[in-house]
């Protein structure tokens, strides 16, 4: 895959995972460059020139989530992330509060004190990062609404509770693949198309699901046929109208 949009290979050494962004065993972070690009052709692909109010309904720690609220700010409206795990979402509170006002400065000052106590050149640069990514979101527009919300992706009345409020009309997922993470809840079987079905019955017909998993395609969705598709080292990226999955569909650009 040749990048269409992140054509720049820029440092993105600032949103490390485990330095400004909290880590945890079994939450993986994800390639900021590929998130970007997948984020761009999903607005894109959408139209417009309205920012997105953008939902991932798999959302873990919060990372991907986190990192688009950073580097786009002025182009998203909203950030929601929903998950059916409980650390994850206490996980991604902590990292979606990084974009609320003040929340950068603040772990600035967390790490900048850590490094006064215990001498890591480490947390002395997470501190300075913290303060380049608060000029950042500020410049962009400043903080982020969101909210982090539990849902199992899998049940349309729980994911029309968790959008409450909201209007996604851009979801960017990176589902699970068996390796740190898994499909759970009771009705894990029903895998990627499970859960597109239940989103579909949330989501307006013209909104983009960006789907991405591990491997060299994203496998079928019946015969729904993915708007744009793509792979880039070990994963494949497929986006979708919302209304292509139940039926609903209309012109896209």
């Amino acid at each position: 895959m040749s990048y269409r949009f992140e054509t720049a290979r820029d440092d993105y050494g600032d949103l490390a995972s485990g330095a400004v962004l909290r880590s945890a065993p079994g939450f993986p972070a994800f390639p900021v460059r590929l998130a970007s690009e997948v984020f761009q052709s999903a607005l894109d692909l959408r139209g417009g020139t309205g920012p997105a109010v953008l939902w991932d309904p798999c959302c873990g720690s919060g990372y991907l989530l986190t990192v688009l609220g950073i580097l786009h700010r002025p182009r998203i409206a909203a950030l929601l992330a929903s998950d059916i795990d409980g650390d994850a979402l206490t996980l991604a509170s902590a990292n979606l509060g990084l974009l609320a006002d003040g929340g950068l400065a603040a772990r600035g000052t967390e790490l900048a004190d850590r490094a006064r106590r215990f001498g890591k050149p480490g947390y002395v640069e997470a501190a300075a990062a913290s303060e380049r990514l608060s000029r950042r979101l500020e410049e962009g527009g400043g903080p982020v609404p969101h909210s982090v919300r539990r849902a199992d992706v899998f049940d349309p009345a729980a994911l029309a509770r968790a959008a409450e409020g909201f209007a996604p009309d851009l979801v960017v997922t990176d589902v699970p693949y068996g390796e740190q993470t898994d499909w759970t809840g009771d009705h894990a079987g029903a895998g990627l198309p499970g859960m597109l079905t239940a989103l579909a019955t949330v989501l307006r017909p013209d909104a983009v699901v960006a789907v991405i998993v591990r491997g060299r395609r994203v496998p079928p969705i019946g015969d729904v046929r993915p708007r744009r598709k793509s792979r880039v080292g070990t994963r494949a990226v497929a986006l979708f109208a919302a209304g292509d999955l139940d039926g609903r569909s209309r012109s896209m650009p």
